[in-house]
């Protein structure tokens, strides 16, 4: 009913330029197509026309003559599968491309997999001071997820050497690392980090959450041109994989160095591009909450989001960070983690502070943003949800709670009586190498209903989709895949993580595109195929309702039109 809605609120809104067969000729015309438009009242169609960058019409059948003009281009799709373009509504673009362009770590799949890559990264820049990378897994590191420092010495002994995990939530330093910080076993760990020791309380080479600015403080910052080539690097990827739009999910305002290893300065990046004409897709922006401070910095926040919507930039989100992780026990649980019962994890902001800061900015038109992994933070953000709907006597604007691991029975039914929207990552949902060691972690009961997708929406909740990266693969289809399996992409049996909470494919692709639209305050525009919206849309190699479930996530994008310009691909491929 609600998803009904959304479609129906989404074409009322568009009024009375959603014409079934305009007058004039199009500019370009997709034929002999296998369209799914994700629009309940037209959803399937066999052509379709776009006129200035927008959907003019679509249909059944042979398009009209009328549509067809001495310079409209007419292209036969052979049968490919066409899909309203996907939205990605929790990624890191700048991070990621940075990420990707300096000693990756992301193919590692061992922990001499990581040696090798980061003594490669040594010899290949042989005069920098610091060697800096991302991209291992904590899964790797069994039975803590906590790497040591002697296997970087072992490669990398001469200079500091530090590197990112894939959440970015902690950092694999080497001896000279912790030497060059000033980190000994008389450091304390600081407000919301820890330093991970050995029994004698010596550093081991793990720093988790704020502890990572201890090390990141001594980094020199990206330039400005690297910002720039890291975000286009990300959007052209987007585009290979079928994404014109993305909320970047944390760009920090007083560069407090929030807890993941995010570049400061991002929002010059994205005025600059933007200023250029080089910004080609939908972008908003979470702009950070600093947690040391309180409610001073709302003015700040403003000024940051005047700024960039001055430059045609939408900035009108604030993202808190609650809680860390459960490999690291750093999520905020409400019952203790099973293989420590004297610990549960802690808020990153007290409750208190947090429903004054929501109220405040809801009051000022803001959509607020949580991080939120373990039940306690989610129930933390329901509560300020709560808290500041009371005092403005109203419903707030799509608050977002991204990641959710972790629902407590009590709060599933909060989710749409507070008009909160859980932001998934769909590949997360699988039994890896860290799931297992969250397993351990948290215990048999609680992973019955990991990552939630089908509880929550069978209390009527709307569900959105965003992948993280760099965090994982921002591949919309190998996510489409793991929510319909719940298990990894291309495995055909074994086991599955939390199977009950496995969902069909129209709601895999909702979530990806006309939910992810909606949080972005896009659903008038993008999301879905509907005469009138922008013509966002992806012809792909293989019709994904028509192959094996565990094929899905090897289909592959041949074309991405962003409002109709093709920015991935070519048409004479098709």
């Amino acid at each position: 009913m609600k998803i009904a809605l959304l479609q129906l609120v989404a074409a009322l809104a568009l009024g009375p330029v959603a014409l079934a067969h305009p007058a004039s000729p199009a500019d370009l015309i997709l034929a002999n197509a296998n369209i799914r438009t994700l629009d309940a009242a037209q959803p399937r169609a066999d052509w379709i026309a776009i006129e200035g960058g927008r959907i003019a019409a679509l249909g059944s059948g042979a398009p009209p003559r009328s549509l067809t003009g001495p310079a409209t281009r007419v292209v036969d799709v052979h049968r490919k599968l066409i899909l309203p373009a996907f939205l990605d509504a929790h990624t890191h673009p700048v991070w990621g491309g940075l990420s990707y362009g300096h000693c990756a770590l992301y193919d590692g799949n061992s922990i001499a997999d990581y040696q090798a890559l980061i003594a490669k990264c040594a010899k290949e820049d042989p005069d920098a001071k610091w060697l800096y990378g991302t991209g291992w897994r904590d899964g790797l590191f069994a039975p803590n997820g906590i790497p040591d420092k002697h296997l970087i010495d072992a490669v990398v002994a001469d200079r500091p050497a530090a590197f990112s995990n894939v959440g970015g939530h902690g950092l694999w330093l080497n001896s000279k690392a912790l030497e060059a910080a000033g980190i000994t076993r008389d450091t304390p760990d600081p407000p919301h980090g820890r330093i991970d020791r050995d029994a004698n309380g010596e550093p081991i080479g793990g720093l988790q959450e704020a502890a990572v600015q201890l090390v990141t403080s001594k980094l020199p910052p990206p330039s400005e041109a690297a910002r720039e080539q890291a975000l286009l690097y990300a959007i052209h990827y987007f585009n290979s994989v079928g994404i014109v739009g993305f909320h970047d999910a944390l760009v920090p305002v007083r560069n407090e160095g929030a807890a993941q290893v995010i570049p400061p300065f991002v929002p010059e990046t994205y005025l600059t591009l933007e200023a250029s004409g080089r910004l080609k897709a939908y972008v908003t922006l979470a702009l950070g909450w600093d947690r040391g401070a309180g409610l001073e910095q709302v003015k700040d926040i403003e000024a940051v989001q005047r700024r960039l919507a001055a430059g045609g930039i939408a900035a009108h989100t604030v993202k808190f960070l609650l809680d860390g992780v459960p490999v690291q026990r750093t999520a905020a649980l409400i019952d203790p983690y099973a293989d420590k019962p004297d610990e549960r994890g802690a808020l990153e902001i007290d409750p208190p502070v947090l429903d004054q800061a929501v109220a405040a900015l809801s009051r000022d038109g803001f959509q607020v943003h949580f991080h939120a992994i373990g039940d306690r933070a989610v129930q933390a953000s329901l509560d300020a949800l709560a808290y500041a709907k009371s005092k403005l006597g109203r419903p707030l604007d799509r608050p977002l709670i991204s990641h959710v691991n972790l629902v407590a029975p009590a709060d599933r039914e909060r989710f749409h009586a507070l008009g909160a929207i859980p932001i998934f990552q769909p590949l997360w949902a699988s039994m890896d190498d860290y799931m297992k060691l969250v397993a351990v972690r948290v215990g048999p009961q609680r992973m019955t209903h990991m990552y939630p997708v089908a509880t929550l929406m069978h209390h009527g909740v709307m569900i959105a989709y965003g992948s993280d990266w760099p965090v994982a693969s921002a591949n919309p289809f190998e996510g489409i895949e793991v929510a319909l399996t719940r298990r990894a992409p291309g495995e055909k049996s074994g086991e599955q993580l939390s199977p009950s909470e496995c969902i069909g494919l129209d709601d895999a692709l909702l979530d990806y595109t006309l939910h992810a639209a909606y949080t972005m305050h896009l659903e008038d525009r993008t999301g879905s195929l509907v005469a009138g919206k922008d013509a966002d849309l992806i012809a792909v190699d293989q019709d994904v309702y028509a192959v094996p479930t565990d094929r899905i996530g090897k289909t592959h994008v041949l074309l991405t039109l962003y409002k109709g310009e093709a920015v991935y691909g070519e048409f004479g491929k098709l």
